[in-house]
């Protein structure tokens, strides 16, 4: 995998980073006459080293510094396996959702099982720190690029744009406008960076990716585990269905024609086996679009899909079913979604209730609320990952299913240029492999956004949608929709309006005085 080779090049690309953070703008003009300093001139001089530090930047999303599992972090003030950008998103998704609870009391974050986190949160820090780390590093690999002339490059460069954008959209997603705003057009020295609007955000990624979109590889031609055209056009796909939550204004009928591009392009399939989406040997499944890569030799962290399976695992169950040396018996999930699925019937009921109480009312008590067997170190003939410490499951980001999904609400909300016949197949081609047959396919009349909803987290559990979509039908925080410990009760409670919005951390607000905290905080 492409992402095993970053350590080549990741301590010199660290050790400018610094450099840069730490110089001021002129001194930047200069050449250092000490051999030991490493500068950009060093560091990107061929194609091959633009690859290098590429790789890094995909890294960026999976490992947590510069030797795994730990012990030289990226980022500094949490603890190196928390500070993991796929176990920070999978936290700050799932967790304060009807999906998933956790039984762990590490500070600040039971806080994100009741909706009651503050400013100061070590967890709310850490997603914004490792967001931001991954822009500047993207930033620095495209001030490099940009001028480059050679193709290749400049074909790395539409890659880098797209990861800067991803973590852009994360960015907004997570904490709204008002979030520091820095490119590669901005310089390197110390300096307070000044905040953007939610809409000036938007329109930043979406024209990002629109340019880009020529530029990455053609759909399907690209390396697995690198973005090609159809990642970008998922990711467009997704922000123009989130627009009204974003900006105010509706984007659906655009969230449908790029929902499109990627279902006609071809070039991928439904997986026959939800299950397959999940294991060690994931990266043969079919229809993931852009994973981020893991490997239990080679990618060694505490973070990522290592903690989502370990976490998972505990009570009654048996770690080697799952591939992994032992169980850390922290998430389960709620009783609301369980009520959601045809237990008997669909294939993606994944639950372990053997010794298991539906009822949660001890949340730290791991036995109570059923756990989740979906995500194994296991490959899909039976055999375990190659390291039990370390899977080696990957984390589909973005998956066909997700985008069937994406067209079929975009109708259901009455987008322009939508097919509601071709919304009904979409929804059930993805119900026929969850049933096993055409029993329980949908008719025309069935197609309602919230149907979708259920439909989405019957599909999409655990796998870091979750509380964008329930943003975006208004159930995040109101008495609407209630689940167990949402509001810090049993039986659930609204919660205020604000926690849509994580706060930015205090830390940077104190010490950039040009951002303004989100209200509420």
């Amino acid at each position: 995998m492409f992402i095993k080779n970053y350590k080549i090049v990741s301590a010199a690309l660290l050790a400018m980073i610094v450099l840069f953070m730490a110089s001021c703008v002129d001194n930047l003009n200069t050449s250092p006459l000490d051999n030991d300093i490493v500068t950009s001139e060093a560091v990107y001089e061929t194609p091959e080293d633009y690859r290098q530090v590429l790789a890094k930047l995909y890294a960026g999303f999976a490992a947590t510094g510069q030797q795994g599992p730990s012990g030289n972090a990226d980022i500094q003030g949490i603890d190196e396996g928390f500070s993991s950008y796929i176990r920070q998103f999978w936290v700050a998704q799932e967790i304060p959702t009807d999906e998933a609870v956790v039984a762990w009391t590490d500070p600040g974050l039971p806080e994100f099982n009741y909706q009651s986190w503050g400013a100061s949160n070590d967890f709310v820090m850490g997603m914004y720190s490792r967001i931001f780390y991954e822009i500047t590093l993207a930033n620095e690999f495209i001030r490099n690029a940009n001028g480059n002339e050679n193709s290749m490059v400049q074909s790395y460069n539409a890659e880098a744009r797209f990861l800067r954008a991803l973590s852009y959209w994360h960015a907004l997603d997570f904490y709204g406008g008002g979030i520091p705003f820095v490119t590669e057009k901005d310089g390197v020295g110390a300096y307070n960076p000044q905040p953007a609007s939610a809409d000036s955000v938007f329109s930043y990624i979406e024209n990002e990716l629109l340019a880009i979109e020529d530029q990455l590889p053609a759909t399907g031609q690209n390396e697995y585990g690198r973005a090609g055209q159809a990642a970008a056009w998922t990711l467009l796909a997704k922000l123009y269905l989130n627009a009204e939550v974003y900006t105010g204004e509706q984007r659906y009928s655009d969230a449908l024609s790029y929902a499109d591009k990627v279902i006609e392009s071809g070039a991928y399939a439904l997986e026959d086996n939800y299950q397959h989406l999940f294991l060690a040997d994931n990266h043969t499944a079919d229809g993931i679009i852009f994973p981020i890569t893991f490997d239990g030799e080679h990618t060694k962290t505490y973070g990522g899909t290592n903690f989502i399976v370990h976490a998972a695992v505990g009570g009654d169950m048996s770690a080697t079913e799952f591939g992994i040396d032992a169980g850390w018996a922290g998430h389960r999930t709620t009783p609301q979604l369980v009520d959601k699925f045809d237990q008997e019937n669909d294939s993606r009921a994944l639950f372990f209730t053997e010794g298991q109480e539906l009822e949660i009312q001890d949340i730290e008590d791991f036995k109570q609320g059923y756990a989740i067997t979906k995500w194994k170190n296991i490959t899909s003939d039976g055999q375990p990952g190659s390291f039990p410490e370390f899977v080696d499951t990957d984390f589909p980001m973005f998956r066909l299913a997700d985008v069937y999904l994406i067209y079929a609400e975009a109708v259901a909300r009455g987008a322009e240029g939508g097919n509601t016949a071709k919304a009904v197949d979409l929804v059930n081609q993805i119900r026929e492999r969850a049933f096993g047959d055409a029993s329980q396919n949908i008719t025309p009349g069935e197609l309602t956004p919230e149907f979708i909803l259920d439909e989405r987290a019957r599909e999409l559990y655990w796998e870091g949608h979750r509380r964008t979509d329930l943003i975006r039908y208004g159930h995040f925080t109101s008495a609407d929709y209630v689940w167990a410990w949402k509001g810090n009760t049993q039986e659930g409670a609204a919660t205020s309006d604000h926690y849509a919005l994580f706060p930015i951390p205090s830390s940077d607000v104190n010490s950039n005085t040009n951002l303004t905290q989100n209200l509420g905080y």
